[in-house]
């Protein structure tokens, strides 16, 4: 199963941005979600989880603006990226666990945070 991260774009900093990860399976039988991000050149970076019943990991460096939630009944999970800096410009990608183990990622979804 799929993927696919979508809502990106350019946003100043400070401001906001709300990622949506959706697949054509139902995204409620997928048992954990994650989300990384990947500056061209440089490894990607985990960000967090959130597995099908609804517990949430974030990583510790985006712990404090980012969140991570999910609405069944729209087959989506978001990420939450608030107090954005042009550091957290990068690539976003969602996938599910098993998949970002076996290293098989869709499209992601670009954020460009300007100064």
């Amino acid at each position: 199963v799929q993927l696919q991260a979508s809502g990106g774009g350019l946003v100043q900093t400070g401001g906001s941005l709300r990622l949506s990860c959706t697949t054509s399976g139902n995204i409620a039988n997928i048992n954990a979600v994650v989300w990384y991000r990947q500056v061209p050149g440089y490894r990607r970076e985990l960000l967090g989880t959130i597995t099908a019943a609804g517990v949430i990991r974030l990583e510790e460096a985006v712990k404090d603006r980012f969140t991570i939630s999910r609405d069944n009944a729209k087959n989506t999970v978001y990420l939450q990226l608030n107090n954005l800096r042009p550091e957290d410009t990068a690539i976003y990608y969602c996938n599910s666990l098993v998949g970002a183990l076996r290293n098989t990622w869709g499209q992601g979804t670009l954020v460009t945070v300007s100064s």
